[in-house]
């Protein structure tokens, strides 16, 4: 199965236009022109048929993602808050020093 093949399918069952796709990738931060959707949908067999690279899936599915959940939230703490008691101890240990 190509690239285009998966693209095509998941155009048709996420109920997808040209105007939604762009919009998709313009969340990645990818730009992508009406015409060159429209190759990329032909047939294999027309003359005017592009090919779908590994890029422009990848960007889509990555849009795709941020489309359908949403931004990712960065929940990671920050590295003054890496200090814990937990912390401490392992690198207490590490120096050869235990506490009780």
């Amino acid at each position: 199965m190509s690239n285009n093949d998966i693209f095509k399918k998941l155009r048709v069952a996420l109920s997808l236009t040209n105007d939604d796709i762009i919009h998709i990738m313009g969340l990645v931060n990818f730009k992508v022109g009406k015409a060159e959707l429209g190759d990329i949908f032909r047939k294999d067999d027309h003359p005017n048929f592009k090919p779908c690279g590994d890029q422009i899936l990848r960007n889509f599915l990555n849009g795709l993602v941020i489309y359908k959940r949403g931004p990712r939230e960065d929940n990671r703490p920050k590295p003054s808050q890496t200090e814990s008691p937990e912390g401490q101890k392992r690198s207490d240990v590490q120096k050869g020093e235990v506490k009780s």
